[in-house]
Order: structure tokens, then sequence, then C-alpha cells
């Protein structure tokens, strides 16, 4: 809401509060809208300003209303103004040949993460971004490195790991910039050959960096990223110990990004969809000293807001459910819903 004189009060708004007279009578309930006999009645009992409800006071959802608040659209101007820049240093590197800095990288990251007043809030301002087409794998990295400030400080890592993990951030999936958008963004399931050709990606990135200035945690993230704790992943189907411990950090980020971000022919998944798919098979392919710490964090951020389940119903969350993240406890009116206990049912939206 904002709080607007009555002389500039316009036909059509709504007023937020309830308007009282200096006798403490009410003058207009909440939800009044504004007429020329309502501005008169105003100025007769001499009420200088009345508070006005803007856009964002009939947002409903969780993730509309920091869609429309002031901080998301000042770190969405300061993320847009920072990515022709990124896009230019990553695009001159592997096109042209042309070295980077990473200390330019890393002045990106810090003016884009400073809009944020914390790891949880810029979690959700990455989750209301929309990238556009062109800009899509550029995004998934800027956006992993952005993240992985996050997960990095929440795993408690020294600050010397959270720099060296924003860097594979920056740079694991470089080797997509070398296949075609066509190819990394199709809609549908891929096919066969079209997997085999995007798989290639992680030898591309690693060709790309292997004689670089770089740490070798950012270089072995970049070929190792999609190898999983099972043998299941490639380039090599390592398995737990083989695998670099940075890409495994990355693994998750990846992942987590990919489910969290919007794309032109889906939307975003909310946390305990993401969480949900996590541990369908999370703690058999990740590495579940990593992932459980990342999940229980995400999903605790959640308590205390309300949801709405599959079958309409509203609910509030009020316990995490420590041995199932996705299913946790609500509070519906006098109702308890443990969501562990009714498989059934979804979390389709958070408000």
């Amino acid at each position: 809401m904002k709080t607007v004189a009555c002389m500039a009060l316009k036909n059509g708004m709504v007023i937020g509060e309830d308007v009282y007279s200096y006798q403490n009578d009410l003058i207009y309930p909440k939800d009044t809208v504004v007429d020329e006999y309502v501005i008169a009645r105003l100025n007769r009992h001499s009420i200088m300003c009345v508070s006005i409800k803007e856009e964002i006071d009939y947002a409903t959802t969780h993730f509309e209303k920091i869609r429309l608040s002031t901080e998301f659209k000042y770190f969405e101007f300061t993320y847009n103004d920072c990515m022709p820049v990124y896009r230019k240093i990553m695009t001159d590197f592997v096109e042209r040949g042309i070295p980077f800095r990473m200390s330019r990288l890393m002045e990106l990251y810090v003016k884009i993460s400073s809009c944020a007043r914390n790891g949880e809030q810029l979690l959700d301002f990455l989750y209301n971004m929309l990238p556009s087409e062109d800009d899509m794998t550029h995004a998934h990295c800027l956006n992993s490195a952005l993240i992985a400030g996050v997960f990095g400080t929440w795993l408690g890592l020294p600050k010397e790991d959270i720099f060296l993990l924003i860097q594979c951030g920056f740079f694991y999936d470089i080797g997509k910039l070398k296949l075609p958008r066509e190819l990394l963004w199709k809609p549908g399931k891929l096919n066969d050959l079209e997997f085999t050709r995007l798989k290639t990606h992680t030898m591309l990135g690693f060709d790309l960096l292997k004689e670089q200035n770089l740490n070798e945690h950012v270089i072995k993230a970049t070929l190792m990223h999609h190898e999983r704790c099972d043998g299941s992943g490639y380039p090599s189907k390592l398995r737990k110990d083989q695998i670099d411990i940075f890409a495994k950090y990355i693994a998750v980020i990846d992942a987590y990004e990919a489910m969290t971000s919007a794309r032109t022919y889906r939307q975003s998944l909310n946390p305990f969809q993401v969480i949900a798919n996590f541990e369908r098979d999370g703690y058999v392919k990740y590495d579940e000293a990593i992932l459980r710490p990342i999940l229980t964090h995400i999903a605790s951020t959640q308590l205390g807001l309300n949801v709405r389940l599959s079958n309409d119903a509203e609910a509030e969350i009020i316990l995490i459910n420590q041995k199932q993240l996705s299913r946790p406890l609500l509070k519906s009116g006098s109702q308890t819903i443990d969501l562990a206990m009714e498989p059934e049912l979804e979390i389709t939206a958070i408000y």
C-alpha cells in the first residue's frame, strides 16, 4: 500500500485501510472504491491522506508478491544490466579465444548478489527471473554461480571454497556454448542421437578450460558434473569418491537451477516439488552429505507459509517432516494434514 494525499486521489483507486474521522468514527472501510463522492466526503472531514492499494496488494502467491516488490525490481534491473557483460566475456572466450578476467566475473557476482538481503531472498529472486531465449544458456551458468554462493554458505564451506565453487558455477556448462541452442532447449524429449550429442558438452568444456590458469576443481567440475554416485552418470560412469567433490556440489546446483528456472515451455517447480524430485532417487545419485543439508534448509525456509493443495484446499506449513522433507505437516482450519500420510495430495502453490 501507499499513502496518497486526498487531493491526489483518482476514481478507481481502492482504499487500503479503514479511514476514521478525528472523532474516531468510521468514514470508509478498507476496499472502498474511490469516486467523486468518496473524495468529497473525505474533504468534508478534513482527511489529509489515505492508504491506497497497489498492485502488490492483490498478489496471492508468495512468488507473485516477490515479483511485484520494489526489491525484486531492483534485482531484476541489476541482473539484466550485468547479463550482457557476462555473455560477452564468455562468448569472447569461447568463440574468439579472448582471455577472461576472473576478477571481472566476481565483480558481476557481487553486484548481483548484493541486491538480496540473504541467500533465501536471492533464491526467491532467481525463481522469478525469466531469461530471453537467446540468454538461457548464459543465464543457467550465471544463476548457478549465484546459487553456488548460497549453497556453499549453507554447507558451512570455508570462504576460499565458496569462492572456488562460484567459479565452478560460472564455467561448468561452458561446453554448451559450442552446441546449437535448438538442441539445448528443445521443448520435447531428446532422441538418442540428440542426447548423445548433448552429453559431449562435458568434454567440450573440459577441452576449453584444460589449458587455462584455473583451479583443478573448476576443470574437474566441468568434466564430471554429470557423473553420479551410483555410476549412472557420464562421461565416464564414475562412482562416489571417484568424483571430484566440487563436481558433486555442482551436480546438485545444476539440477536445482534447472528445476527452479522458468522456461518458455514450462513453469518453475515450487520448492517442495524440487525436493520431491531429489528425494525420488537423489540420495543414490547425489552425495547425501551434500544434498540433505541443502534440501533441509530449503524446506525449513517454507515454514509458516501457506500452500494450496491439489484438491484446492489451503493450509499453513507448521512442521517439516525430516524423514520426507517434501511432505510437511499442514494446518487447515482446525484440521491437521500430514502429507506423509496423504500420498495423493500435492502442494501446487505457495503463498
